[in-house]
């Protein structure tokens, strides 16, 4: 399993995902600035789950209908690394089969997934 980070997420989930032997590319260190729909252009053409915290994701996928390979929207309440971390471990552990091609949104109290 393959993740991009999106510039909106902590820079720390990246070094996290890593060292779970995670092969993970970072927006920041490799493509800074690029608009959303190349991000999700070179996520799909590398087999790679987007995880942002950005909802214009969403807009591209159900409204523009873009392929993608999976995409991981953070929602909490409480936007620290730490809880952030907790989730994608909660995730990694019990939904890791669910990911591929589906739009995931985290919440506090609820982890939904949408085939798309």
């Amino acid at each position: 399993m393959k993740f991009l980070i999106d510039e909106s997420i902590e820079y720390r989930i990246v070094g996290f995902l890593r060292s779970l032997d995670y092969n993970t590319l970072s927006v920041a260190e490799s493509f800074s600035s690029l608009d959303d729909k190349i991000i999700l252009s070179i996520a799909y053409k590398e087999s790679r789950i987007i995880i942002t915290n950005d909802k214009d994701f969403g807009e591209l996928i159900y409204k523009l209908q873009l392929p993608h390979k999976g995409i991981i929207l953070i929602r909490l309440f409480e936007e620290n690394y730490q809880s952030k971390e907790d989730k994608l471990k909660l995730i990694l552990k019990k939904f890791k089969s669910k990911l591929q091609n589906t739009f995931t949104i985290v919440s506090k109290n609820k982890i939904r997934f949408k085939k798309s």
